[in-house]
């Protein structure tokens, strides 16, 4: 009788873990349970699928009929916590619950908002520990993460693309970082298009990994204590590549994916085989007040492109949510 590879003590989730914190990155918190995460992540696009689907209409009609009286902002704020509170039944860590990202260029407004919804988690009895707030990582998004950190409210710093954005993101001393390998791999393979070529532009020489990689060798070099977490995969090479990463956030599939795989993992960042390249530009201490910060991430066509693009579709899955919610 042939065992499935997914009950295999070694398959390649299970050694993944070994050198690297496995967060959920779904809203659909009763697919997670098979995986066993430490930490689950959130975002208006995941929180919008999951609240279409039919096993989670009842925690949509709950919520509407507890506050009867609640505008739609307020609901939507209701719906996010409901759902991180069914999250945080089933992972023994974080939950990330994002902020409204027609936020993002409002640093009173988005401290105002990560306050509200610590305090929903707050009255729910969840400890403020456990709740990391997603911000788009504008300048204003990281003024403002400053603020909550140094007032004890802990942030996931999201949509970043770029070194530029993640030395801010460390100068400002937030808790964690969300780099967005996938994403940074399409802009590149659209560029190139017929002349992507997955052997060489994948694997160790993905754009995405190559980013994170940089990223993790300037936070090391420089002793910067904010978590890094690879976000949004296209496949488990790029996981793979990235093991030894602090944390690393995977959807359902990908993470179904390596369950029922047995590939060798082995740790790529921070093993000692490998060590940090100290004479790379990379190692530089960027100096960036907001002038420099708007100018270098200007100059970085992916990086410009791609956040811009994240914070126009989290609003449209914003206000496509509030519509659900208003039937």
């Amino acid at each position: 009788m042939n065992i499935p590879a997914k009950n295999i003590s070694n398959n390649s989730l299970n050694q993944l873990k070994q050198f690297t914190t496995v967060v959920a990155d779904t809203g659909d918190f009763e697919k997670m349970k098979a995986y066993q995460p430490q930490d689950a992540t959130t975002n208006p696009s995941l929180i919008l699928k999951a609240a279409q689907q039919s096993n989670y209409q009842n925690l949509v009609k709950t919520v509407k009929q507890s506050h009867p009286n609640a505008n739609i902002n307020q609901l939507v704020d209701y719906i996010l916590v409901a759902f991180g509170l069914e999250i945080l039944k089933i992972v023994p860590g974080r939950v990330s619950t994002e902020v409204d990202a027609r936020l993002s260029f409002d640093i009173s407004a988005t401290i105002d908002k990560a306050k509200h919804l610590v305090n929903l988690y707050k009255e729910s009895g969840i400890d403020s520990k456990r709740v990391l707030i997603k911000l788009a990582a504008t300048w204003e998004g990281i003024q403002a993460a400053k603020e909550l950190e140094s007032q004890g409210i802990h942030c996931n710093l999201t949509l970043l693309f770029s070194l530029v954005q993640a030395a801010a993101c460390g100068d400002a001393k937030v808790k964690l970082i969300s780099p967005f390998v996938g994403r940074i791999t399409d802009w590149y393979k659209a560029k190139l298009g017929p002349n992507w070529s997955n052997e060489i532009n994948g694997g160790p020489h993905d754009p995405g990994v190559i980013s994170v990689k940089g990223i993790f060798e300037y936070y090391k070099f420089h002793n910067i204590s904010t978590e890094i977490m690879g976000a949004s995969f296209r496949n488990i090479s790029q996981i793979i590549e990235l093991a030894g990463c602090d944390l690393l956030t995977i959807s359902p599939e990908l993470l179904e994916e390596l369950q029922a795989n047995v590939i060798t993992v082995t740790k790529k960042l921070g093993a000692k085989n490998q060590p940090l390249n100290s004479a790379s530009e990379s190692m530089t201490r960027l100096k960036l007040d907001e002038p420099n910060f708007r100018l270098q991430l200007n100059a970085d066509a992916m990086a410009t492109e791609k956040l811009s693009e994240g914070i126009r579709n989290f609003c449209i899955d914003t206000q496509k949510l509030e519509s659900i919610l208003l039937n």
